[in-house]
This record gives C-alpha cells, structure tokens and sequence, in this order.
C-alpha cells in the first residue's frame, strides 16, 4: 500500500510479517461489520474484537475509524487496478470500448464480491479526500486510470482529456450506483447503459494513437 494515498490517515504502516497480519485482519473486519451494519454503526472497538487485535494495537495503525475507511479505500483501489490490468494485459482489447467494458466489468465484479466494497468502494460518503489530501477521491481514482490505460490509447498527457476521464468516471459512479440501487446485484441494463455512455463520451474525446 502507499503511504501517499491514505495521507492524514494512518499513524504508520505495518512492516514485520506479524503487523502486516494483524493490518490485514484489522482491514477484513472492518469490510465485514461495514457490510452487517453500515458506516454509521462502526466503532473501533467492535473493528478490534472482530480481528481479535487489541484495540490499543489499532490505534497503533490508525487515528480513528476514519483511518480505517482510508486505508480500505485504498486497498479496494490497488485491487481494482490490479484486476483491471491484469484483464488489459491478458485480452489487450481494441479501441476504447474494449478497455471501458473492462474497467466496469471489474468494478461491477469487485461490488458483487468484495466484502464492504458496495459501502466504501474508493472512500466514504461526507469523506471527500481520503484516497489523497490534495484531491478528491473521483479525482485520484481518474488520475490513476489515466495512467494505467495511456500506454493503451498512446494519447499524451493535456488537461482537457484529464477532465474528460474526470466527467467519464462521474458518469460511471452515478449510473452504476444506480444500478447497485435497483438491483442488489446491480441492473444489467443499466451497466450495458453506462459502458453506451462512456463509449459515446469518451470516443469523441479521445483518439489512440500508434503505439
């Protein structure tokens, strides 16, 4: 994980084997009672319980729940992009369509069996920078797409395609909410329409290049 991303968040990482252990069970356990309960519902203490982690132990790792949310937006976002590169670099999909369907393809995979995904997928509701402290987290989630699918498209770096992956992903996030909304499972209407909508937007946007 990168320090970086969880900025203001954590007090420190885990580094020995047994506290990377002990971090990891902290993180299940708080996606577990996020699914039971909801944000609203989670404490620290019950976070610690449910690890079988000293509650002294946890406050080694974060400030409050607040931290906790941080560092599993965090991981949910490495893991996305992970399973998002991994899909690009096995099937290497033509074109934009190719990578959108890909990238929604994961998101709707990891909101279907992610445990705590569907509460707190890249950060929580009223939390607005806890990927990053300088940017809001649609925008760090953008930025690090970006850069995952530019060695794709060949298309260089300009601020205009930077918004333009900025409104895609707001179109994604609203419509595929949407969809999660209707259907527990999330609509397949509804994601078919959200892949149509980007692929509309995001064709006239953005031209590959050779590569």
């Amino acid at each position: 994980m990168n320090q970086d991303r969880t900025a203001g968040t954590l007090r420190r990482l885990p580094v020995q084997k047994r506290s990377v252990e002990r971090f990891e069970r902290l993180l299940d356990a708080c996606a577990e009672i996020l699914d039971e309960v909801g944000y609203a519902a989670l404490t620290t203490k019950e976070v610690a319980r449910r690890a079988e982690v000293p509650i002294g132990t946890l406050y080694q790792f974060f400030s409050d729940r607040e931290g906790l949310i941080g560092a599993l937006a965090a991981r949910n976002l490495e893991l996305f992009l992970a399973r998002v590169t991994d899909r690009l670099e096995r099937e290497a999909p033509d074109g934009i369509a190719g990578i959108v369907d890909v990238t929604v393809e994961e998101f709707v995979a990891m909101r279907r069996t992610i445990t705590g995904f569907g509460v707190v997928d890249f950060g929580a509701v009223g939390q607005d920078h806890v990927l990053e402290p300088t940017r809001d987290n649609n925008t760090a989630v953008a930025g690090r797409l970006r850069a995952l699918t530019g060695a794709l498209t060949g298309v260089p770096d300009d601020d205009e395609l930077d918004i333009a992956v900025r409104v895609a992903l707001e179109c994604a996030d609203g419509v595929l909410q949407l969809a999660f909304r209707t259907d527990p499972q999330g609509d397949p209407r509804l994601i078919t329409e959200c892949k149509r909508v980007l692929n509309c937007y995001l064709g006239d946007r953005i031209v590959p290049q050779p590569v």
